[in-house]
Formats: C-alpha cells, sequence, structure tokens
C-alpha cells in the first residue's frame, strides 16, 4: 500500500502559533513547557529515516501484523513532547533496531486523525514528524 504524503506544519508556524496562544507574556503556560514543546520536535525527511522505520510505517498502513504485541497501543505522551491532544489520540509501534534483543528505542508515533507521523530514537526524549514531500 502506498504512503499517503502527509503536510509538514511544525516549525516556524507552531512558534507563531505559540506565541498566539500564549501572548507575549508566559502566564498562560510556563515558557519552558511551551519552549520544550516546539523545540523537541524536529523534522525528518522520509528519505533519512531507517529502512525498519520504512517497514513499520508500511505496516501502519496495512493494519498489521505487528512484530510486537504493545503494538497500536495507546501512546500517552507523559513526557509532553508531542502537541496536547486527548487521550487515545497518538499511538505507538516499535521500529526494529538489528542486533537488539529488546525492542529497542526506536518507535513511530502516530496521530492519526491527521495523518501525522513521528519518529523517535531516543525512547520519547525528542521526537521528528515525519515529512514525506521531500
Amino acid at each position: 500500500m502506498q504512503i499517503p504524503p502527509r503536510i509538514l506544519a511544525l516549525g516556524g508556524a507552531a512558534a507563531v502559533a505559540a506565541t498566539l496562544l500564549v501572548g507575549p507574556t508566559a502566564t498562560a503556560a510556563p515558557a519552558s513547557a511551551t519552549s520544550v514543546s516546539i523545540k523537541a520536535v524536529g523534522s525528518i525527511c522520509s528519505s533519512a529515516l531507517p529502512s525498519q522505520a520504512h517497514d513499520t510505517l508500511k505496516l501502519i498502513d496495512a493494519g498489521g501484523p505487528f512484530p510486537y504485541p504493545q503494538d497500536g497501543v495507546v501512546f500517552q505522551n507523559r513526557e509532553h513532547v508531542l502537541p496536547s491532544q486527548s487521550r487515545g489520540y497518538y499511538h505507538e509501534y516499535t521500529v526494529i533496531t538489528p542486533g537488539s534483543p529488546t525492542r529497542g528505542a526506536r518507535r513511530i508515533v502516530t496521530g492519526r486523525k491527521n495523518h501525522e507521523d513521528y519518529y523517535t530514537a531516543d525512547h520519547y526524549a525528542t521526537f521528528k514528524r515525519v515529512n514525506f514531500g521531500c
């Protein structure tokens, strides 16, 4: 199945949106919380992903089968790195790490309603939104 193109909506627009939502003062939300979200979510061209991430994306689009029983579970965004959404919005999937005896640290986290795909290589410390247009 062909991976549908996703639109990269973060970057400069996110900073403008945060400023409009929070305003010139940081009274609505701590500045550190806002800046962490914006800085921690970067972008990555799909062509720069490891081949195993492409395998995972194909499985997601096909609806499985997935290699681990945890694949597809709700990602709770406890680290608050991804944009805030209601519970159940994000789901996580393993990106196999060759040679690792465990699931490893690499994941794809999806926000299916807006067709967002995020890649993390460091077990949720940082995320990069996958850009299918480059």
